[in-house]
């Protein structure tokens, strides 16, 4: 699956939970997230820190709220396309508590870049 595929397939399966995910489409789905809002983000809170002078704080303000909203909107299918992962592992999308626990996303993020399990599992 490619950079686009992976992007459209996500934006499809907004709110799905269902399913499996296969590698590539996670990862280049989280690559965009990270483009989309991380970039613009962390421009926005550069400009802000400067503080300089003739309004680029309040343009690097504008830039950061931009990208917290952009960043809101990706949640849902992010959460959705991590589960999907999981699932493709033959693990439970409960799994993604983890993103709560301060260094214990590591496993997480080691579940979603091992292989997917072949044939069928319990969730497809």
């Amino acid at each position: 699956m490619n950079f686009g595929t992976a992007v459209s397939t996500c934006l499809k399966k907004y709110g799905t939970f269902n399913g499996r995910a296969k590698r590539s489409e996670f990862w280049f789905f989280y690559l965009f997230t990270v483009l989309v809002s991380g970039i613009p983000a962390g421009i926005g809170a550069g400009l802000v820190a400067s503080g300089g002078s003739g309004g680029t704080s309040s343009v690097g303000a504008v830039i950061y709220g931009i990208a917290i909203v952009i960043s809101l909107a990706f949640v849902i299918p992010t959460l959705a396309v991590g589960c999907r992962r999981l699932h493709d592992r033959g693990q439970s999308g409960w799994w993604q508590l983890l993103l709560l626990v301060p260094c214990a996303n590591i496993v997480l993020i080691i579940f979603w870049a091992m292989a997917g399990k072949d044939g069928e599992n319990a969730y497809g």
